[in-house]
């Protein structure tokens, strides 16, 4: 998963989807055609006929007027008479104070161009697996014609342009919310798992730069995301959308045993479905070399095997896989605006870590995380501290599930296991006076905890972010888990592949080299070394996105946060987004 912090978008096609498109090619134009779509266009018409006639009499009457200002009660009437603009009234009230409460969408009597594009984008909102007719709950064709044949009512115009500029700002809170912040908001919302640190975005600045009333760094003006990989998902979007128009893709039976050069008739519906031009049935390299890239986008092993795990995947709908990318473009609405300059960043799906230095990856490597019955968390933090030959304090469910019957059973077992039990002032305790069976998360007062060495579960190091789910990175003893394919196998900590590799890229700045780092480690007693400064750290959930190459990546949903978000996403979002009337929507 790409996650540089640059704000140029790359526009590069999606080399893989759009070779799968094949036969599917489909001409735009002739979908665009509902009532909606229309009705809309021929307000953002009008938009252009009501600011270039300047030249009539009447016009230049109207022009030349001072344009009104808005009492503040008249935004706020008007937005709580609807309970999807109520909830953004204070957005609409720090917009219109800080202007004064002057209007925002006019200059000169005039409406200014931004209204155009802004309506165009809304227009296009299924773009971005948005719901374009939540956001047109506004008649703005009739509200247009209607300004346009008062200019010779002076009042009347002036009540119509008060109603235009709020019902204006109203959909532009509405619709900016969903785009930028999430039609799902996490905090507000139990059921999701997401403690990352949140989007802060002000949606009267962004509206203030959008009217070009003052600068910023971030592409609101333009509509543009905020992010290259939500920009990526977005392509994808319309590359799976347009397979789906065309009839999705075929079915691949699993067919292990199938060599190189063999003929058989699956093979030419594999080829179909992984965008090959030719259509024959010889399982050739060309075959091979494609089946292995979609293994390795699916995170499998890439062997070339058209095995039975290999078919399942090829035979996922495209209409889960659109849901998906969709999913995974509403996550990033909830990450901050930016990442730091530097950073660490975890995918859970993905099993990877990378390392970002002025927004370039320096770093990559595999993790283990916590399996289904102890999820890793994800959630947002900064790393203080790297901890050499460490201890490992074990968690008291750990001490109550496992370790305490066996301790109960064997005294021997913690000397044997390079154990100790100590109280909260570091007195060592005999086993024999814990009562074992009664161990409770809550009642558990002392620590029972394995030494540094070669047996310890934490490794030779461990990576200190202090956060409330006692969640961290470490080395691991049993490298051989890191050549599997799905790596869920903790508690819930992250397990790091190259963890003295980290170890030295993180201390190199404070002095300390791999000859010095090792030689520390040698001496089997726990060092803690600060960090020159604290590194922002992420522990993110994606199972779709695209890399800078358009290669679409999917991952399995492995804690079902995948499950539990669409149902909540597409409760607010019509299904229509997902099913074959979606092409409405290119």
């Amino acid at each position: 998963m790409q996650t540089n912090n640059s704000q140029t978008l790359k526009t590069s096609g999606y080399t893989d989807a759009k070779r799968n498109i094949g036969t599917y090619q489909y001409t735009l134009a002739s979908i665009r055609s509902t009532k909606k779509y229309l009705l809309l266009l021929t307000g953002i018409s009008l938009i252009g006929l009501l600011s270039v006639c300047g030249g009539s009499k009447k016009e230049r009457q109207v022009a030349g007027k001072p344009q009104p200002i808005l009492d503040s009660t008249y935004y706020i009437n008007y937005m709580n008479t609807d309970p999807l603009l109520k909830e953004h009234t204070d957005w609409a009230k720090k917009f219109y104070r800080e202007r004064d409460f002057k209007l925002g969408w006019f200059k000169n009597n005039e409406i200014v161009p931004q209204a155009k594009a802004m309506l165009d984008m809304i227009s296009k909102a299924g773009e971005e697996g948005l719901d374009p007719k939540k956001y047109q709950f506004k008649d703005f064709n009739t509200l247009f014609a209607n300004l346009e044949s008062a200019k010779r009512d002076s009042a009347k115009f002036t009540a119509i342009q008060k109603e235009i500029d709020v019902a204006l700002s109203s959909t532009y809170f509405v619709w900016a919310s969903d785009y930028y912040r999430g039609v799902i908001i996490p905090r507000d919302n139990e059921e999701i798992e997401w403690d990352v640190k949140k989007n802060k975005i002000k949606l009267h600045k962004a509206l203030i730069t959008v009217l070009k009333e003052r600068e910023s760094k971030y592409s609101y003006a333009s509509f543009s995301p905020l992010h290259p990989d939500y920009a990526r998902l977005k392509s994808a979007l319309a590359t799976y959308r347009q397979i789906q128009v065309a009839g999705g893709w075929p079915s691949v039976s699993a067919n292990p045993k199938l060599k190189e050069g063999q003929k058989e008739p699956v093979v030419a519906a594999l080829k179909k479905r992984l965008g090959l031009s030719s259509a024959d049935s010889t399982f050739n390299t060309e075959t091979i070399n494609a089946l292995k890239k979609f293994q390795s986008q699916q995170g499998m092993k890439p062997d070339g095997v058209l095995g039975t795990e290999t078919a399942r995947l090829l035979n996922i709908p495209i209409e889960q896989r659109i849901k998906q990318i969709i999913l995974n473009m509403e996550r990033w609405r909830w990450i901050p605006k930016s990442f730091e300059e530097d950073y660490l960043i975890v995918n859970i799906p993905e099993y990877r870590l990378r390392v970002y230095e002025k927004g370039k990856e320096q770093i990559a490597m595999n993790v283990i995380v916590g399996k289904t019955m102890n999820s890793t968390p994800i959630f947002s933090d900064k790393m203080e501290n790297v901890v050499l030959a460490p201890y490992w304090n074990i968690p008291a469910s750990i001490v109550r599930d496992e370790l305490g019957p066996k301790i109960a059973r064997d005294p021997g077992y913690l000397d044997r296991s390079n154990m100790e039990l100590i109280d909260a002032k570091g007195n060592q305790v005999s086993p024999s006076k814990i009562n074992w069976s009664s161990v409770t998360r809550e009642n558990w007062k002392y620590i029972l905890r394995k030494k540094p060495g070669p047996k310890n579960d934490l490794g030779d190091v461990k990576f200190i972010f202090p956060n409330t789910n006692d969640i961290y990175l470490h080395d691991t003893p049993h490298d051989e888990l890191f050549s599997q394919a799905k790596r869920n196998f903790s508690h819930g900590c992250v397990r790091v592949e190259r963890p003295l590799e980290l170890a030295e890229y993180l201390l190199g700045p404070v002095g300390w080299d791999m000859n010095k780092i090792q030689s520390t480690i040698a001496l089997g007693q726990e060092k803690q070394v600060k960090l020159k400064q604290v590194l922002p750290v992420y522990l993110v959930y994606f199972t779709a996105w695209a890399d800078e190459n358009g290669n679409v990546n999917f991952r399995e949903d492995i804690y079902g946060h995948d499950k539990t978000l669409s149902k909540q996403y597409f409760k607010e979002v019509s299904a229509g987004l997902i099913k074959s009337d979606v092409k409405r929507n290119l």
